[in-house]
């Protein structure tokens, strides 16, 4: 068996290599995938030939950055521009993460693919194999892989999945392994400063113009800046003055309207989600009978809240759920 690791330069798969080196020498590979131009003191690349070499690991690059524009790149411009709240970080795990890379893995001569996140897969006696939380709480990424076909998932190597982040410091350095690129990014990996107005105006996707700011009885409060700008649930930098905060509540495109209201006006207790239905342990999938309840994350880390859930399909593929409390909206574009 050949396992090949997908290497960042990060601390976490740099542990996820040195780990299953040193559990099945000579049997493992590592590729670093290049996506976006990097300035010279973010390349990782030095590091990793580096680290490789004392773990006595084959190190392949691999120039992807076309591949990773057209698939996740411009996607998720488009979406900001029709209104929506991407995340390319679910979109990537499932496209180029667990398709892409693991092609390429393939390509190399491996048998599966192992990467760094912190989640875990475990037989389910109903549904078979199925994605888990990782042992670490805090830095779980179950989320973002829960759209991940799991026919792709069952071919994957998670080595952090009892792993706490701790560990994976203390166990760095102790092999003496130094860390590429040890500040971690909590961000969209290719928006320059988390930035991504002054992206979104810089990559070349026609951006709607603005338009009336609309609370729900239909008074006109003010004037938007394009609905693009704008995220349900924001509060800050609406740019109005009103007898009580008010937060964007929708957006409605038909007319370029943005819709606010007041905080009694924000929480919901149902959402639907059509384009993609939820199995009970996540990934697409069918609907068991009656629906089912279980605990759902409204936001990904670092502040995920579980909340009990019901869900029952409705014909012929979408299905809504209900919350036993209501909830500040999820936006378009989420998750659930």
């Amino acid at each position: 068996m050949t396992i090949a690791v997908a290497v960042s330069g990060g601390a976490d798969s740099l542990y996820a290599m040195a780990s299953l080196q040193r559990e099945y020498p000579g049997q493992v590979i590592a590729f670093h995938a290049l996506q976006k131009e990097t300035s010279p003191e973010d390349d990782p690349v030095p590091g990793l030939e580096a680290s490789c070499r004392a773990l006595g690991v084959p190190l392949h690059i691999l120039d992807l950055q076309e591949a990773f524009f057209r698939q996740i790149v411009r996607p998720f411009a488009e979406s900001y521009a029709h209104g929506e709240t991407p995340n390319p970080c679910v979109r990537c795990n499932a496209l180029v993460k667990f398709g892409l890379w693991m092609d390429e893995a393939r390509k190399l001569g491996a048998d599966r693919l192992a990467t760094g996140h912190y989640v875990s897969l475990a037989e389910h006696p109903r549904y078979g194999m199925a994605l888990h939380q990782g042992a670490d709480e805090a830095k779980d990424q179950s989320y973002f892989l829960a759209l991940t076909p799991i026919s792709r998932l069952k071919n994957a190597v998670f080595p952090l999945a009892r792993v706490r982040k701790s560990e994976v410091r203390a166990a760095l350095a102790e092999w003496g392994l130094s860390v590429p690129l040890p500040r971690e990014s909590q961000e969209i990996c290719f928006v320059p400063d988390d930035d991504y107005r002054a992206f979104l105006k810089g990559i070349g996707v026609r951006l709607p113009a603005g338009g009336p700011m609309v609370l729900l009885d239909g008074h006109v409060v003010g004037r938007h800046g394009g609905l693009w700008q704008y995220t349900e649930g924001q509060r800050r930098g609406l740019g109005v003055s009103w007898t009580e905060p008010l937060y964007v509540i929708g957006k409605e495109r038909s007319r370029n309207a943005l819709l606010l209201g007041t905080a009694d006006e924000l929480p919901v207790n149902a959402c639907a989600a059509g384009a993609h239905p939820v199995s009970p342990e996540g990934g697409s999938g069918g609907h068991p009978s009656g629906g089912w309840r279980r605990e759902r994350h409204g936001r990904h880390c670092p502040d995920a809240y579980p909340f009990p859930s019901a869900a029952a399909p409705l014909r012929p593929r979408p299905a809504r759920r209900c919350f036993r409390r209501a909830r500040a909206c999820a936006r378009r574009g989420d998750h659930l």
